[in-house]
């Protein structure tokens, strides 16, 4: 049966990182014994413990990531992994505050010229 990724996330690196050497050691011996003629069981075997090394390698990056994330919360700039993907439009979209700039020509037109009022007879 493959590792369960809650137990893992309660390790630390190295024994993820042991755990990982273990699981990759088991497989070589295994592809060993497939190739010799083994016994069905450990055939059968070879998938969980690619599973097991799945789920290993998925909790050290998650982990890894989080740390990642964790030192950057207040940086001005972030990798680029670690900023939101939206949609690429969104990611090329003007920031607010650029999209409210104003032109010295419009601030004048707007000093000098504001916006009529009109009293609507209802």
């Amino acid at each position: 049966m493959p590792a369960k990724a809650s137990q893992l996330r309660k390790k630390e690196k190295t024994a993820l990182l042991k755990d990982l050497d273990s699981y990759r050691n088991e497989l070589s011996q295994l592809r060993v014994a497939q190739v010799t003629g083994g016994t069905p069981a450990k055939l059968a075997k070879i998938k969980d413990v690619r599973k097991s090394i799945a789920v290993v390698l998925t909790v050290y990056n998650q982990t890894q990531k989080a740390r990642l994330r964790e030192q950057f919360k207040g940086a001005k700039y972030q990798p680029l992994d670690l900023r939101k993907k939206l949609t690429r439009a969104l990611r090329r979209q003007l920031t607010p505050n650029q999209a409210a700039a104003l032109t010295l020509r419009q601030k004048k037109k707007l000093a000098n010229f504001p916006v009529r009022k009109f009293a609507v007879k209802a």
